[in-house]
């Protein structure tokens, strides 16, 4: 009784985590001339292997409880999450992509299709809300509309470059949208809540992420791509800065928002370094590949603690 009681409870958000490990996965790829072929093939497999069981439990969650499901997607909050599941097959693609191409496509095609009948869902959803405010924006909105960006990384290798363009755009532009609505919520209206702080460094994710995939789309180092490298690396430092308040609040899943955006910088710099050769922007990579590294060992022993400790997967207030 107890352990369905705390599946009903299962919360969407678990699934940042695989955000954070397949972002750690294809760094490490990326670096694998420093680190070598064993340790990226590890944390992938722990991170499918996870991926499989959330996605068990969730899809028990559905079968049996389908109106906490339908309940938690229209909430303001928690609705943000649900395309964490169809990132992680796009990340997923990503990493498989320079080892099986023909794995890498089906990744991304199911990962590609299901994310923008959430983009769809979720933006109809906003649209014909009763019961949004401007209260609960926060930069975990960006991950349903503006994650459209990271179809291109590995789409514009499975697919003709229109359809990466199409998704790029739908990205690109809500993330505008989203950033101006958000900086407006943030200057004048109340702080956000101790438990979503993390989320502020989601805003790192769009321009670093976009920069790989307008390279992808095959334009060069000019001077946008300069701006949404830099821009990015901006955000990185001034949140960094922030560390310490962040480190003072009660430990939440949403302290995994950490993890992907790490990853998604120190990939952005890995980038610049091929395009540049300049040394500067490796040592960047690396800095934020050994943050990510210490961020995800923390973070996944203050995972397995709220777990055994019942902290999680319970009924919320």
């Amino acid at each position: 009784m107890e352990k369905m009681l705390r599946i009903k409870n299962f919360p969407v958000s678990f699934f940042a985590i695989i955000l954070g490990m397949s972002g750690l996965s294809i760094v490490s790829q990326k670096l694998s001339s420093i680190l070598g072929q064993h340790f990226q093939w590890i944390m992938f497999f722990i991170t499918v292997a996870l991926f499989t069981m959330l996605l068990s439990i969730f899809a028990v969650k559905f079968f049996t409880y389908r109106s906490e499901v339908i309940k938690d997607f229209y909430h303001p909050i928690k609705i943000n999450f649900f395309p964490t599941i169809s990132i992680s097959l796009l990340l997923f693609s990503v990493f498989l992509l320079p080892h099986s191409k023909e794995i890498s496509f089906y990744s991304w095609l199911i990962g590609t299709m299901l994310h923008f009948l959430f983009t769809m869902k979720i933006l109809s959803v906003w649209i014909y809300h009763e019961h949004f405010e401007l209260k609960h924006i926060n930069p975990s909105w960006f991950i349903p509309i503006v994650g459209n960006i990271i179809v291109p990384v590995a789409g514009t290798s499975h697919a003709p470059l229109e359809v990466s363009w199409f998704f790029y755009s739908i990205g690109f532009v809500f993330w505008i949208v989203l950033l101006t609505v958000f900086m407006y919520r943030i200057i004048f209206h109340n702080p956000l809540p101790q438990k979503l702080l993390p989320t502020f460094f989601i805003m790192i994710a769009p321009p670093a992420i976009g920069l790989i995939s307008y390279i992808k789309l095959g334009n060069g180092l000019d001077a946008f791509a300069n701006i949404m490298y830099f821009f990015a690396l901006f955000l990185s430092i001034f949140l960094l800065y922030q560390m310490p308040r962040f480190f003072k609040i009660k430990f939440f899943l949403s302290w995994w928002a950490y993890t992907f955006p790490l990853a998604a910088i120190s990939l952005a710099s890995v980038q610049m370094f091929h395009l540049t050769h300049k040394e500067f922007y490796f040592y960047i990579a690396t800095g934020f590949f050994i943050l990510l590294v210490t961020m995800v060992s923390l973070l996944s022993v203050k995972t397995i603690r709220a777990v055994l400790s019942k902290e999680v997967c319970v009924e919320e207030d």
